[in-house]
């Protein structure tokens, strides 16, 4: 936990260095509300293999606030997918998950994974 804890920290400040504290954990925040959307969405949706999209647009979405929005997206990102190995769901659908992912993060459109047929809603 410790580690964790130092890892969190570590790569908060180093993401912190260009820019105002108050600023990047705005983005951070907002970045972390904007993938909470996008799970409630997923979960709400219940659209089979739309999860790939939800998991790109929740990181573009935040990934659009600014800095602190990627490095949240990143943390989130992560943590989510390592809780699901050790939970034991498959390597290769953790694998496709951070591409879409790293996809929605890096500012592609995140429309690329939407399935036919899924609601505009989302």
């Amino acid at each position: 936990m410790k580690l964790l804890s130092g890892l969190l920290l570590c790569s908060l400040v180093l993401g912190v260095s260009g820019q105002g504290w108050f600023s990047f954990i705005g983005e951070a925040v907002r970045g972390a509300g904007d993938m909470w959307r996008a799970y409630s969405d997923m979960r709400e949706a219940n659209y089979i293999n739309a999860d790939k999209y939800f998991h790109a647009r929740g990181n573009y979405d935040a990934a659009q606030r600014g800095p602190g929005g990627v490095w949240a997206a990143k943390v989130i990102s992560d943590a989510r997918e390592d809780l699901q190995r050790l939970m034991g769901h498959g390597a290769e659908d953790s694998m496709a998950d951070q591409a879409a992912n790293e996809w929605g993060r890096s500012g592609k459109d995140p429309n690329h994974f939407r399935p036919k047929g899924l609601p505009d809603k989302y």
